[in-house]
């Protein structure tokens, strides 16, 4: 495989990377390292993880990180409740103590959270670490143990080692400065909007049945609204959703009823700022810019 050949495959599956993004991707692949993917929400970060694990016919497994995400969550924590109950067998039986505690703290109490999980695969899985950047920055700590040697340690049981290395991806919308550690450990690519020949390759593959002349139109709408001055750019995801929306109901040109058009910005449109900053003269002036 090439990095080429996996661009191509990308394309099949309607995922449309650009050479650096393909690059980045076969070489995280190849050389069995974490790719960090950076850049603002909805450019498709998320999905090349999605498309990987597609393209590999393996097991996705997301960790989706927040503020406040520790090892429990992320990577183990013990069934409490069935050790209740385990160490109440116990006293019934009289066990000595000892015992009752090597017996509740064994893999059978054990349950597997996203990290721990994706490296006991028996074939490797895509790990997808999302929006990592929400997550603190004490967390970041958990993850170069395993970013490093891809093996978690846990005090009452010991080291468990990968059964299979994962492909790793981890996304950023760049919320916080990530350390320079975790930067270390990984391949990097920033990942931007599309430019006008990219969403339109995108529009292609995604939505093959719309009409050229309406896409051209879209495209060009969506890339003049991202000059705007919006709180939230749409992403492609939007673009996708708007195509679809206009296609269902049966819009051949954003010029044919304004009214329309401008009750579809929904789709694009993701808070009160920024709908109200897009009135019906800015509509109109962008759908004269996009044809």
């Amino acid at each position: 495989m090439t990095w080429q050949s996996l661009q191509d495959d990308l394309s099949e599956t309607g995922y449309v990377a650009s050479d650096d993004l393909a690059m980045a991707l076969f070489l995280a692949v190849t050389l069995g390292k974490p790719l960090l993917l950076e850049g603002p929400a909805g450019v498709g970060k998320t999905q090349i993880a999605k498309t990987l694990a597609e393209l590999q016919e393996t097991k996705l497994i997301r960790l989706q990180c927040y503020e406040g995400l520790d090892a429990s969550h992320a990577i183990y924590e013990w069934n409490y409740q069935r050790q209740l109950l385990s160490i109440r067998a116990s006293a019934e039986d009289h066990k000595p103590s000892e015992e009752v505690e090597e017996h509740i703290f064994s893999e059978k109490f054990l349950l597997a959270r996203p990290l721990l999980e994706a490296i006991r695969q028996e074939k490797p899985a895509v790990l997808l670490i999302d929006e990592v950047d929400r997550a603190d920055e004490e967390f970041e700590a958990y993850l170069l143990e395993i970013l490093s040697d891809f093996q978690i340690t846990i005090p009452e049981i010991g080291t468990i080692t990968a059964t299979s290395r994962p492909y790793v991806v981890l996304t950023s919308n760049g919320a916080r400065d990530l350390s320079d550690a975790l930067r270390r450990r990984c391949l990097y690519n920033h990942v931007d909007y599309p430019d006008r020949h990219t969403e339109m390759a995108i529009i292609a593959k995604r939505c093959p049945a719309l009409e050229d002349r309406l896409a051209e139109q879209i495209v060009g709408f969506v890339q003049a609204l991202r000059r705007e001055d919006l709180e939230k750019r749409p992403g492609i995801a939007e673009t996708l959703d708007w195509a679809a929306a206009l296609a269902g109901l049966g819009v051949n040109d954003l010029a044919d009823d304004p009214e329309q058009t401008q009750a579809t910005l929904v789709c694009l449109l993701k808070t009160e700022r920024d709908r109200a900053a897009v009135p019906k003269e800015v509509q109109q002036r962008l759908v004269g810019r996009a044809a």
